[in-house]
């Protein structure tokens, strides 16, 4: 059986560190799957659909990566899939605590579940979509952030000229 690996999130948007992530997880797993979750406690930015076609446009060039959207559980979401790992990103401390209580709580609705860490590149460990969106609420450039698409999106989705 093929090791699948799920890398999820809101994506809300993709940017850098979402990216360095899948392409380094993408080299350590056969096959993974990006799976944009759907968040009933977040009012996302960007539309579903727009999110979906950004992970799915800034994936394309690697073969083993497919992108998805799910609801409900994660952990039932990997059992459909034949997952039996998950991806997450650390980028500080400050990420530990949850990740570690979300990652034992996985374990324990789904015992055959594993978490990995990853830490982003050095580069990015400072960003986070929020930061993101913030700025780009207040009208400020996201090019360095983002790929040239999700930047567009973003422009699009506020009205903003830059």
């Amino acid at each position: 059986m093929e090791r699948t690996a799920i890398y999820a999130g809101t994506f809300d948007p993709v940017t850098f560190g979402h990216l360095d992530l899948i392409e380094r997880a993408s080299r350590l797993f056969p096959r993974l799957e990006v799976a944009l979750a759907r968040n009933l406690e977040k009012t996302p930015l960007l539309d579903l659909d727009v999110r979906l076609e950004l992970l799915q446009g800034t994936t394309a060039h690697l073969e083993n990566v497919s992108v998805s959207s799910f609801s409900g559980l994660l952990v039932e979401y990997a059992q459909s899939c034949g997952a039996r790992v998950l991806v997450r990103g650390l980028r500080a401390v400050s990420d530990f605590e949850y990740e570690f209580q979300m990652a034992l709580t996985n374990r324990k609705l789904f015992p055959g579940l594993e978490t990995i860490f990853l830490m982003p590149a050095e580069a990015y460990t400072y960003l986070s979509s929020r930061m993101v969106r913030e700025i780009a609420i207040l009208g400020g450039d996201v090019s360095c952030f983002v790929p040239r698409e999700v930047a567009a999106a973003l422009r699009k989705r506020l009205g903003s000229p830059r």
